[in-house]
């Protein structure tokens, strides 16, 4: 197999060749890329792939096996001269434009976002709005509603582009200029669905359209529900307004809920297939009942500020924290409480180091002592 075309040393270049090269989520490419580095990771791949140096582990072989076939021919600058031409970015882990919350799907994470609009936009704290394709009007005008109050209250509206539910929440954010995000499940080239194409230019002109995989790359199952994840993580809680009982919005829900992202869900009529969904969240897995884009801001956390009658929305657990803190905090048991040895333990910490972060916590009311012990306060959970 012959060597790469393009320099492995371009961090952007070999973190773009790893979007196409991998069907996400890989955890193993991600934990690959996150050891060496995207172009020591491509060069590795491409050594064992020719033969010249042996994967050892049966399980990097079975991982070879995997991503060899897409080396043939590979040059990534084929995808970025149509990102040119589209006027699109590219952002990769460590710009100062990638988005922080998709870190949080660790070796999930995605090697690169193909951006058409503002890649600023990304970074906004958001709200995503999903659900069912197959939305009835009650479901469309809820989520329309929903949509403009969180963009009104200057929060990212997030959805995935396709029909029903998810075209309602972007059109509620644009109706009242405010910002949404569309996450693709192919490339940023091929506007999907077709029907929607139109109201996609349009996010990415007041907002931005992303996708984890290259342009030319097309639709597939798979990627809709991969691309759920990123939804999820880049949120900063997740609405599902109606859906099905076996609905593809429940995956988005199940990884917000995975990402201990706040997780809404809007009722329905108890006879609607509709809202099956939404009431099985509700009575299954405790998500919060959303009733109105105020509730919506209340539940993403840290919002109090864009509140439109200016009261307070609860803090976020580890909100406006340093890492000491907010690793203490967390650390501490959601109900009860536990000796500051233990919460060193768990949190990785010396004991000097929690003892410190704990009497910050305290002032700040976040924490209290309990004998000898600490435990978090009402509302910190």
């Amino acid at each position: 197999m012959a060597d790469l075309p393009f320099d492995l040393a371009d961090v952007r270049l070999a973190a773009a060749a790893w979007s196409r090269i991998v069907e996400s989520p890989d955890p193993a490419a991600g934990a690959l890329v996150a050891e060496l580095g995207p172009g020591a990771a491509l060069d590795w791949l491409c050594t064992v792939a020719d033969g010249r140096h042996d994967a050892g582990d049966p399980r990097w072989r079975q991982a070879v096996e995997r991503w060899a076939p897409r080396l043939h021919r590979l040059d990534v600058r084929r995808e970025l001269d149509v990102l040119d031409r589209l006027g699109g970015t590219l952002v990769v882990p460590g710009d100062e434009r990638w988005p922080g919350g998709l870190d949080d799907l660790g070796a999930e994470r995605p090697f690169a976002l193909w951006i058409r609009g503002d890649p600023a936009v990304l970074r906004r704290r958001g709200v995503a709005v999903v659900g069912a394709r197959a939305a009835t009007s009650y479901g469309q005008h809820v989520a329309a509603e929903l949509a403009g109050g969180i963009a009104e209250a200057g929060l990212s509206v997030v959805s995935g582009g396709a029909y029903g539910i998810d075209a309602s929440a972007h059109r509620g954010a644009l109706a009242v200029d405010g910002t949404t995000t569309a996450f693709l499940a192919g490339g940023i080239d091929r506007l999907y669905p077709a029907g929607n194409a139109a109201l996609l230019e349009s996010v990415a002109k007041a907002g931005a359209v992303a996708s984890e995989v290259p342009p030319g790359s097309v639709p597939t199952r798979n990627r809709f529900l991969a691309r759920n994840r990123l939804i999820a993580a880049i949120s900063a809680s997740t609405v599902v307004v109606e859906a099905a009982w076996r609905s593809g919005a429940l995956s988005t829900a199940g990884h917000a809920a995975a990402l201990s992202r706040p997780v809404g869900a809007v009722p329905g009529p108890v006879t609607s297939m509709a809202s099956a969904g939404c009431h099985r969240l509700m009575r299954e897995q405790s998500a919060v009942c959303v009733t109105d884009a105020q509730e919506a801001l209340e539940l993403a956390g840290g919002a109090g500020e864009h509140l439109p009658d200016g009261r307070a929305a609860p803090l976020g657990l580890l909100d406006g924290l340093d890492q000491v803190a907010s690793r203490v905090l967390d650390a501490l048991p959601a109900r009860g409480s536990a000796p500051v040895a233990n919460v060193a333990r768990a949190a990785g910490l010396s004991v000097a180091e929690v003892r410190s972060a704990l009497g910050r916590l305290d002032l700040d009311g976040r924490v209290g002592r309990d004998g000898s012990r600490w435990r978090r306060r009402r509302g910190q959970s």
